[in-house]
């Protein structure tokens, strides 16, 4: 479950960024509204997806709330989950 949990992470990262560095501009400078609407909605369900997913582990692996709230702000934080990825995850998987 951690490795799907990895994926998500780094793929609800990715959708953040397109949101922001692609499609917002896109939206916002060019009139062109639909690619926010997909990726919009791609983000947003990766968004809950991950949400549900940390705290699944969070409950099954037994981790301090303080992993916890620092998984729950990478999903807020752009490059955020890349670095969870690279410092807490990769270090849990190998557990």
């Amino acid at each position: 479950m951690l490795k799907t949990f990895r994926i998500l992470a780094l793929t609800e990262g990715v959708s953040y960024l397109l949101l922001f560095a692609l499609s917002m501009p896109l939206k916002y400078w060019a009139g062109i509204r639909e690619p926010n609407i997909y990726i919009g909605y791609v983000h947003g369900a990766l968004f809950i997806a991950y949400v549900a997913m940390a705290t699944m582990l969070w409950r099954e692996r037994n981790w301090s709330n303080k992993a916890y709230f620092y998984l729950i702000l990478a999903s807020l934080l752009p490059f955020a989950t890349f670095y969870v990825d690279s410092r807490f995850l990769k270090c849990q998987q190998a557990l």
